[in-house]
């Protein structure tokens, strides 16, 4: 069993270590409702359940705050920069990016001086990988685009030049793995053996190419990689007929085609953020267009919804490992980005009935959080915990 996760203890919370929570047990929440915090409104504005009006309200703003809280206070390792450094680095990078939107949504600055700690610790050479020479650059192109894509947030909070060229070197390192060599286009995910093309590293570099043309002035060269990225993306096969996406690509005989492995909420969320970001570039309504139809299955489809709650297909075998535990989180923010692009918000209220499930389901009276939504809670870990954080700030 990994440290992180073990059996819950009735009314209590476990702890492994002095130093952080592994374990988090079955507690009843204090309140059963979070109250909807719009832009330029009062925090206590109005329940996010007409079924809850008599239950005490918690602002959405403080809900983050207290889960980004109970996220730093269990998982956070000071020392190393990370949290819970025994899983995969990346969940660290979205995690950090958890905190940097927090701040950038609320004008706040208080999670500042960590994430400066963090970079400055994360962007050295990886004892895994010390080839890539540091500043993110890793084994593989989606662990360092969700790096990249935090860097880009940071500057986008500090206006510090450092934290993009951290991005822009980034990018062209994930840019070295893309090739017409096979399938057409595309980038390999695995760095060392350079066999796969999947879905989640080339929206992460479609994303980060378009972020960083719309933050450099007069930039025309990543803008025009990104479309190009977008256009081979769009023709490759892994969006299937019911407008989701599959994990990735295979090939027979030199034939690229749809691997018709499992569908990931956070391959249709990364998507829809990159799509955002081509149409705050050009302005051009076929990337919004296409960003409805895939978020527009998701919340429609039931392969991702039990009862109207967003689920990953591993929730019901409880089956989840650590990296799918925090990919609703990330579907979560994408949705926000493209909603908030759209006349009318149109895709709010499906993240505030998600909130509300998790808030009221899915949470331990410390503030954790379990991996399905809709609850029990049994116990958390940083994956399961950055992904609720992910949901209750696409609603800041």
């Amino acid at each position: 069993m990994r440290l992180g996760l073990a059996a819950s203890f009735a009314g209590c919370v476990a702890v492994w270590s002095s130093q952080r929570l592994s374990a988090f047990a079955q507690q009843s929440p204090p309140s059963s409702a979070i109250t909807e915090r719009r832009h330029g409104s009062p925090d206590e504005s109005s329940l996010l359940s007409r079924d809850t009006r008599e239950a005490i309200g918690v602002s959405i703003s403080r809900a983050a705050k207290e889960a980004i809280t109970a996220m730093n206070d269990g998982f956070y390792d000071k020392d190393q920069g990370r949290w819970s450094p025994s899983v995969a680095w990346w969940l660290s990078g979205v995690a950090l990016q958890n905190l940097l939107d927090f701040m950038d949504k609320n004008g706040t600055r208080d999670y500042m001086k960590q994430a400066k700690h963090i970079i400055d610790e994360q962007k050295k050479p990886l004892p895994w990988w010390p080839q890539g020479n540091g500043s993110f650059r890793a084994d593989s192109t989606d662990d360092t685009g969700w790096w990249a894509l935090a860097l880009v947030r940071m500057f986008d909070l500090t206006k510090e030049q450092t934290y993009l060229n951290i991005s822009i070197l980034d990018e062209a390192y994930m840019y070295n793995y893309w090739t017409t060599k096979d399938c057409g286009g595309g980038l390999y995910v695995d760095i060392k053996a350079e066999t796969y093309k999947n879905a989640i590293a080339n929206e992460l570099y479609i994303k980060l190419a378009a972020s960083l043309h719309n933050r450099i002035p007069g930039d025309t060269a990543y803008l025009a990689k990104a479309e190009t990225a977008w256009n081979w993306f769009n023709a490759s096969g892994m969006i299937n007929g019911m407008n989701l996406i599959n994990d990735g690509l295979a090939e027979k005989d030199g034939v690229c085609f749809n691997n018709a492995l499992p569908m990931w909420t956070y391959n249709q969320g990364v998507v829809l953020g990159a799509l955002t970001e081509l149409y705050h570039a050009t302005k051009n309504q076929s990337y919004i267009d296409e960003a409805r139809k895939i978020a527009d299955a998701v919340v429609n489809s039931g392969t991702f919804n039990q009862d109207g709650v967003l689920t990953d297909p591993c929730e019901a075998e409880d089956t989840c490992n650590n990296d799918q535990q925090i990919f609703k989180g990330i579907f979560a923010y994408n949705l926000a980005e493209l909603s908030r692009a759209l006349s009318g918000d149109p895709y709010r209220d499906y993240l505030w009935r998600n909130a509300q499930k998790a808030f009221a389901n899915d949470r331990n009276s410390s503030n954790f959080y379990d991996v399905s939504w809709d609850g029990p809670f049994r116990n958390s870990t940083i994956a399961k915990q950055s992904s609720a954080v992910g949901l209750l700030i696409s609603l800041l």
